[in-house]
Parts: C-alpha cells; structure tokens; sequence
C-alpha cells in the first residue's frame, strides 16, 4: 500500500470517526465531561455501537468470557497469527472522550481504510475494545485486557467491590452475560504465542508532544509502578496548647517528614541518571477527628512511584519501608504502609517501533520517541510476550480531565502510521 494511498484512504474513513466520536460523547456526558463506568450501561453503549460500527463494515464480530469486543478483518491466511489493534473503552469519572477510545476508533480507521484500499492483511487484523482499563470503581485496572490473556486473579471477581455501592466485579459482569466459570478457571480467550503483534494508539497523557509541536509518538516503553492506596501513620491526638514538642506523636508531621526524605531520594535516582516520578496523590487527616486545635493523631496517605526501570522500584520500596521504620521510632508514631502493589515496566517491541518510524518517514509524518508515564493494556501484552507497539497523539491538556483534545488532523497521521503498519 502505497504511502498516498494509505493517507487518501485514511482520510476518507476519518468522518466514521468523528461521527463515532460524537455518538460516544452524547451517550456518556455527565454534569462535568465524560464518565463511561467499567462494566456498567454507559460501556456498554459504548461496545454496542462500536460493534455496530464494525458490522457496517463487513468485520467479524465476537466478545470474550470477559465481555471485550474483537471486530476482525479477515487476511490471506486465516491459520497465522493475528495481529490486534485496540484500547479500552472506559473512563474515569467525569473524563474525556478520547483516552482509550481514540485508540478503538483509530483502529477501526486503519483497518476501514485497508478495506477501502482494497488491502487484504496477510493475516487476520482484529480491533479491540477492552473493557474495565481504567476501572476506578472498582480499584483494579486492566480488568479485561488481564481477563483476555488469562491473567486475572479469580478473586478479584469478588474482592473487587463498587466504590459506590459495593457490588461485586462478578455481580457486575454476570449481568451483562460474561462467563464467570471461564474467568475463574482462568481460561484465556488469548494465547500469547498466537497473538504476532499489539498495536495501541493513544492520546498522550502528558505535554511532551505539544511542547516539542510534533503530531505523533512512538512509546519505547511503558513505566511499571510501586503502589501504596491505603496508607497511613497512626501517633496520638493530643491538645495543640497544652502538649509540648517532645510528648507529641504528631502523624501529619511524621508523614510530611516522610514525603520529603522520599522526594529528597528521588533526586538522588535522577542524579544518577535513573527514571522515577513520585507522587502523594492523596494526603489527609482523619475529618471526624481533627480540628485546628488538635495535634493529629491519624494521617492517611497513598504513594505512586513509578520508573522504566524494576531496580529502581526494588530500591525505592527499600527506602521506603526503611524510612517508615526510622521516622516512626524517633517521633512515636507508627506507618501502616499496607499491602504493596507492582505493576513490571513494558518495553515496546524494537521491531515494530522501527516499523513504526519507517511508515512514519515514508508518510512525510513527523514522530519522535517517547515514554509513556502512564499504564495501558498493551503494558499487558508487553509483558505477556506479544510483541507490542504504542503510537501516542499530541494532546495539549493531558487526560483524564474534561478538557482531553486531540486535533483531528493529529489523529488522522496517528491512524495513517498504524494502517501502514498493518498493511505490511
């Protein structure tokens, strides 16, 4: 396929689209941007016309035991291994349109535009729509990408339970008609070693495009992570006049003390040329015991650590089970860091990525290397052993927000690289 047809190609399907773009927006606006909750009526909506979409097109339609959508593109030899391109289709609460589902919808492009170029793949070319990336409600990520590959813990079915009305993740996917016997016997509808490729197009989620003014990035990786969500110091309430310096177990300060020598080590990291971002997402006294005129005696917190690098997160929860012990002993108090969390870094597939860049170059379309900060289900198949490849969109107000934008004309060069991808 040569490089003006496939951006001609590419250009005539961009109104599929925009369409869909808008159809995913009305059915999902909330008083603030957009909120698609995982395994609720608004993600569905949001499959449901995708598939629709899918058949217009004359694709294959199926769903997992775990409710994910795959509209396939049939290629010359139907016994290889086929390549999949997708995201997901969630939100976290009053979000934006596009992160995720500007990476279902480039797909369906590319592979629209494949058939309108009269291009029939050497193998089977499947869009994804994977449900349950995001999943704030229920306090696990990559529900169905995991599911997909076989890889979610049963448990989880049960353990993960609806912030807001503490129904449980199995609760919620038996209603819509996924198999629960398959997803506890851990059946995976994929196979790695029958999976040749992953392709993601994603918003960017930081400003590193829009600041350098370049359209599209190919990710060399995607950063794994450390995580605490329930953290907290426990020390003694006490009155703030009357109790001098040396008899408090004041938790605030113990924990801000905590926060600084972990940033403090965090410089160090990146003074030896390491990769880490930090972050103390939620900090807070307990509000049905504190006032100002009380010491703290309860401090709640979460840590985000997250690095391309395993030996750098290995060496940050050293430090950080280390320092809770040292600071707890000389102020008073005691940290409960609670249970842990490790997602592994994904390297992108090399291969690919130069395969990237060469439809990139031969499309007169300007791409850089880039990292990805945040996690995404192709992190999932990274780390399965399926080669895999991101391709990022310039977006000039990060994600997950309201105000996630991507011009359309960024998308459409995004979409124009994968479809030359995946013709080959």
């Amino acid at each position: 396929m040569a490089g003006d047809a496939v951006r001609r190609a590419v250009a005539a399907n961009l109104g599929l689209a925009e369409d869909l773009f808008a159809r995913l927006a009305a059915a999902s606006r909330d008083e603030v941007g957009i909120t698609r909750p995982s395994y609720g009526e608004r993600e569905q909506a949001a499959l449901d016309l995708v598939a629709e979409a899918g058949r217009g097109l004359g694709l294959g339609v199926r769903t997992d035991y775990a409710g994910n959508l795959y509209l396939t593109l049939a290629g010359r030899d139907r016994a290889r291994p086929p390549v999949l391109a997708g995201s997901h289709l969630d939100s976290v609460p009053k979000g934006g349109n596009y992160d995720g589902a500007a990476g279902v919808l480039g797909a369906l492009v590319a592979v629209a535009a494949l058939r309108r170029a009269g291009v029939t793949p050497a193998e089977d070319v499947t869009v994804v729509g994977f449900r349950g990336e995001e999943s704030p409600w229920f306090a696990v990520h990559h529900i169905g990408s995991r599911a997909a590959l076989g890889l979610l813990p049963p448990e989880e079915l049960e353990s993960a339970r609806r912030v807001d009305t503490g129904r449980t993740l199995a609760e919620h996917m038996a209603e819509l008609g996924c198999d629960l016997a398959a997803l506890r016997a851990r059946k995976a509808f994929l196979d790695p070693r029958r999976v040749r490729a992953f392709y993601e197009i994603h918003i960017e989620q930081g400003p590193v495009l829009e600041h350098d003014g370049i359209p599209v990035g190919i990710v060399t990786g995607i950063r794994g992570n450390l995580r605490a969500r329930h953290a907290r110091c426990v020390g003694a309430y006490a009155h703030s006049g009357a109790t001098p310096r040396r008899l408090r177990h004041d938790a605030a300060l113990a924990v801000a003390e905590f926060m600084g020598v972990l940033e403090a080590e965090w410089l160090r990291l990146e003074a030896e040329g390491r990769d880490l971002v930090l972050t103390f997402g939620k900090v807070g006294t307990n509000p049905e015991a504190h006032t100002h005129s009380k010491v703290p005696g309860e401090m709640f917190f979460t840590i985000d650590a997250r690095s391309h690098e395993a030996d750098t997160l290995d060496r940050m929860q050293e430090f950080a089970l280390a320092q809770a012990r040292a600071i707890g002993a000389r102020r008073g108090v005691a940290f409960e860091l609670g249970p842990l969390s490790r997602v592994k870094p994904a390297t992108m597939d090399a291969g690919l990525r130069a395969g990237l860049h060469a439809a990139a170059r031969a499309l007169d379309i300007r791409a850089s290397d880039i990292a990805s900060g945040g996690g995404h289900d192709a992190g999932d198949f990274a780390n399965a052993g399926v080669p895999t490849a991101m391709i990022f969109v310039r977006n000039p107000h990060g994600s997950h927000n309201p105000d996630e934008h991507m011009e359309m004309a960024d998308f459409e060069q995004a979409v124009a690289v994968l479809a030359a991808a995946l013709a080959g």
